[in-house]
C-alpha cells in the first residue's frame, strides 16, 4: 500500500466516522472480505457505531456435519481415497474429522487445485479416488471443468460428493429473519465475478436494504462502506451498487456459467448452523451422475443433528446474531490450535480471523 493510499484511506475513514452518529450494522458475506478486513485492521480504524459483522461467507464453515460423517463413511472402503482442500481436514462431523482418519491410517490427500486430483486418479488406477468438492458459485466451474476432462480422458475411478452452496438463497434466508438486523451488504467480489450482479439485486429490490459488491483491497472495502454508509444515513438514495467492475459485470462470466449450466443442476442443501435451504446447492445433473460418488458407492448423504458442541456460538456467527469475541470462549478454550467450531479452524473463518487479528475485545 502506498503512502497516497494510506492518506485516501485516513480520509475516507474520517469522513466515514463523522457521519455516523447511530449504531448500524454492515455484514459482509464473503470468507475473503471476513479474512480481509481483520488483516487490514479496518473494524479497528471505524467508529464503534459501525459493527461490522459475518454472514456465511465462509464455505468450510457452512459444510453440514453430515458431509464430513458421509466421507468417513466412504474412507470404510479399503479402495477408497478422499482428496480434499486442507481446510476442511480438522472440520469435525458426528464421528470425527478427517485429519483423526488420517491418524488412523485411513487414505485422506490433502490437495491444492482440482488438477492435483486428476494427476491422482491416473497415478492410482487401482484405487477410487473421492473429492470433496466444498465451494460456493466461484469453485464451481473449477469442479464442472475437472469432470469434463474426467470424461474426455476416459478417466473411471474419480469421483465427486460435492456441497457446493449459492449464494442467493441464503441471502434471503438471512433477510428474512428477525433477529438479524442489517443495514448494509458487502457482496462477494469472486462470488458476483461469476454469476454477475443478479443474485445481489434483491438486497436492495426487495429488501430496500443497500448493497455493495466490493473488491478486497483495503481501499475497495473501505470505498464500500463509505457508500454504504451514506446510503445508510440518507444522504444519497438506496440503491445497488457495483465497485468492482474491473472484475465484476452485470451478465457475470458466460464461459464459467455455461460450465455450471452444463454439469450440475439446483437441488436442497443443509448449511450448518442454519439448516435445509431449499434451491441452494448445486449437484451433478443427470448427464454426469456416473461421477457422483453417492451413487457410486450406493449410500445417501449421513444425517446429523449435532451441529456444534454445546458450548460453540458458531451458528450465531455465521448469520451475524454475535460476532466471535461474544462467544465466551473465543481466544481461550477455543483457538486455531484447538478449535471447538468451524469458524475457528478455515482461515476464512470469522474466529480464525478475528483471533489472528484482533478483535474489539483483544485490543
Amino acid at each position: 500500500m502506498t503512502q497516497e493510499d494510506k492518506i485516501l484511506i485516513g480520509k475516507a475513514v474520517a469522513q466515514i466516522n463523522k457521519s455516523i452518529t447511530n449504531d448500524i450494522r454492515i455484514m459482509e458475506i464473503c470468507g475473503t472480505h471476513t479474512y480481509q478486513i481483520a488483516r487490514f485492521g479496518i473494524r479497528k480504524l471505524l467508529s464503534p457505531k459501525i459493527h461490522l459483522v459475518s454472514g456465511p461467507g465462509c464455505p468450510v464453515c457452512v459444510t453440514e456435519p453430515g458431509y464430513i460423517d458421509t466421507l468417513i463413511k466412504l474412507l470404510e472402503y479399503e479402495d477408497v481415497v478422499v482428496a480434499t482442500f486442507g481446510d476442511l481436514l480438522r472440520v469435525r462431523g458426528s464421528y470425527g474429522s478427517l485429519e483423526e482418519q488420517l491418524a488412523f491410517g485411513k487414505k485422506v490427500i490433502t490437495v491444492y487445485s482440482p488438477e492435483n486430483v486428476l494427476d491422482i486418479a491416473k497415478k492410482r488406477k487401482n484405487e477410487n479416488i473421492v473429492f470433496a468438492a466444498v465451494g460456493f458459485e466461484t469453485t464451481a466451474p473449477l469442479y464442472a471443468a475437472l469432470i469434463k476432462m474426467t470424461r474426455k480422458e476416459r478417466i473411471n475411478n474419480l469421483f465427486l460428493l460435492t456441497s457446493i452452496k449459492q449464494m442467493k438463497p441464503v441471502i434471503r434466508f438471512i433477510l428474512g429473519k428477525d433477529n438479524v438486523n442489517v443495514d448494509g451488504m458487502l457482496c462477494p467480489g469472486h462470488v458476483a465475478a461469476i454469476t454477475g450482479t443478479a443474485p445481489f439485486l434483491p438486497i436492495t429490490t426487495d429488501y430496500n436494504i443497500p448493497a455493495v459488491i466490493c473488491g478486497f483491497e483495503a481501499m475497495d472495502i473501505i470505498a464500500s462502506i463509505s457508500i454504504l454508509c451514506r446510503q445508510i444515513t440518507g444522504e444519497i438514495p438506496v440503491q445497488f451498487m457495483n465497485t468492482y467492475k474491473r472484475c465484476v459485470c452485470d451478465t457475470g462470466n458466460r464461459l464459467a456459467l455455461d460450465l455450471i449450466n452444463e454439469v450440475f443442476e439446483i437441488s436442497d442443501v443443509n448449511w450448518r448452523g442454519i439448516g435445509m435451504i431449499k434451491d441452494s446447492s448445486l449437484i451433478l445433473n443427470r448427464n454426469y451422475k456416473e461421477y457422483d460418488a453417492l451413487i457410486k458407492f450406493g449410500i445417501k448423504m449421513q444425517s446429523s443433528s449435532n451441529l456444534f458442541p454445546k458450548e460453540c456460538e458458531c451458528g450465531k456467527v455465521l448469520i451475524g446474531e454475535k460476532t466471535p469475541d461474544m462467544c465466551v470462549n473465543f481466544a481461550c478454550k477455543c483457538t486455531p490450535e484447538h478449535p471447538i467450531g468451524p469458524c475457528m479452524i478455515s482461515s476464512e473463518g470469522a474466529c480464525a480471523s478475528y483471533y489472528r487479528y484482533g478483535g474489539y475485545s483483544l485490543g
